[in-house]
């Protein structure tokens, strides 16, 4: 169990799902910040990074839907509420076999959609249905962030099943934005046009994004007010081919 709040001041306080790679990123920027952060994961090993990042580890899964919500709940009673919650987290179905992003669609393996398309969708929509009824309940303003890639912004030969299942997290994104932004939570897509670039690789490929730096935008939407508030937001580093 987490421990209670103890402080007059309640510091900020963020759940990111997901802290293995652009997520650990996300936890040890927030924490340099004076957030007080929890991480949920599956793996033993991310937990055990996380905490070693400073985060409350908690074990829980983003595709379900009562993980979502235990998470949120056990952080936000032992910090006084919830601030920022992210999906950071990567989501697929079935054992994702064959090519990356599911191959030219006459080639495709018959459990090819559930894997690289239903599954992502699924997730967004477990996180950011459960997080809504979270941020409702609670009854103050907060922000909602879901990230995803390149490919919720066109198809791309051979990726057409990966690209409709980033459709569908933008699509689905876009209407918790649309449903709770005059409730004054703010939901945000960030889209990282890129491969990211390992947390502890450190070779600096300049065509991959670094999860640091995508961490910061990160805490740029956390930080923007009511009157300049940003729905979608993309990164794609300067080396990496960039599409208007």
């Amino acid at each position: 169990m987490l421990p209670p709040m103890s402080d007059t001041h309640r510091q900020r306080s963020a759940v990111i799902f997901g802290a293995r790679n652009l997520g650990r990123a996300i936890v040890e920027r927030l924490r340099a910040d004076g957030w007080a952060v929890t991480a949920v994961a599956r793996s033993d090993s991310t937990l055990q990074t996380a905490s070693a990042a400073g985060a409350v580890a908690l074990r829980g899964d983003v595709t379900d839907t009562d993980s979502v919500r235990a998470a949120l709940d056990e952080a936000a009673g032992a910090h006084g509420g919830v601030d920022l919650i992210v999906n950071a987290a990567s989501a697929y179905g079935g054992s994702r076999t064959g090519p990356f992003g599911g191959g030219p669609l006459a080639d495709a393996a018959p459990d090819a959609f559930d894997a690289w398309a239903a599954a992502p969708g699924r997730a967004a929509f477990t996180f950011l249905s459960a997080s809504a009824r979270f941020a409702l309940e609670q009854g103050r303003p907060g922000t909602l962030i879901q990230v995803t890639g390149g490919s919720s912004r066109r198809a791309m030969p051979g990726r057409g099943l990966w690209a409709a299942g980033a459709f569908g997290v933008r699509a689905i994104t876009q209407a918790a934005a649309l449903e709770l932004r005059e409730r004054g939570i703010h939901v945000a897509l960030l889209i990282v046009d890129a491969g990211i670039e390992p947390f502890e690789d450190g070779t600096g490929d300049p065509a991959k994004a670094d999860p640091r730096e995508i961490a910061q935008a990160v805490v740029f939407l956390a930080e923007q007010g009511a009157r300049a508030a940003t729905h979608e937001l993309q990164v794609t580093p300067l080396a990496e081919r960039w599409l208007p």
